[in-house]
């Protein structure tokens, strides 16, 4: 998806992510205890909202996004010491090999068009012990849409890819990935919540 799409939701898009408050609360006190006294990149961070609840864990993050409006919204609030953001394309990142301990892409890699490009950069700029938080949306196995899906599609978030729970897992295998812990969170669209290590 181009990032102008993302530019122009980019006022609106943190209102959007309330209406799934349930989830992204469970999301945070996830993620809070992972990645406590460690170094962090988050990739496609939107208004940053994820980085923000689970900077006062974390010993530093650098979020990022490759739609500037987003990064431009995400520093107009509050933004912790610990925390930078920063424009950044997921599949081609500027950071060195071995840079973080946890990586988090979340709601991302089904609207990249080659999402194992940017599993390829995880792989790279994350540490050898590192871990991969990779939640992201979910579909029926039959293809159906639900309403909110039908909604996003004619306000024009057009997903690349659409996976069930089972393809999503079998893709992050395929890439080198092992699903360590994972959870459903039911939603407006359903969320696999997973947290990977590289397959040995």
């Amino acid at each position: 998806m181009k990032a102008s799409v993302w530019n122009f939701f980019a006022p609106v898009y943190e209102r959007a992510m309330k209406t799934q408050k349930g989830i992204y609360e469970k999301i945070y006190e996830n993620i809070r205890s992972i990645a406590s006294g460690k170094t962090v990149l988050e990739l496609a961070t939107g208004p940053g909202l994820i980085a923000k609840n689970i900077a006062q864990s974390a010993k530093s993050i650098v979020a990022t996004d490759f739609a500037p409006k987003m990064i431009e919204t995400a520093k107009k609030s509050s933004v912790p010491e610990n925390v930078t953001f920063e424009v950044a394309d997921a599949t081609d990142l500027r950071f060195k090999e071995n840079s973080f301990d946890l990586v988090i892409i979340a709601n991302a890699l089904h609207i990249i068009p080659n999402p194992e490009k940017a599993l390829s950069e995880i792989d790279r700029v994350l540490n050898a012990k590192g871990i991969l938080l990779a939640p992201n949306f979910i579909f029926r196995e039959d293809g159906k849409k639900n309403l909110w899906q039908k909604i996003l599609s004619l306000a024009g978030i057009k997903f690349a890819h659409e996976w069930s729970a089972e393809q999503y897992k079998s893709f992050l295998s395929q890439n080198g990935w092992s699903v360590t812990k994972e959870e459903i969170l039911k939603g407006r669209i359903d969320l696999l919540y997973v947290e990977c290590v590289r397959k040995q």
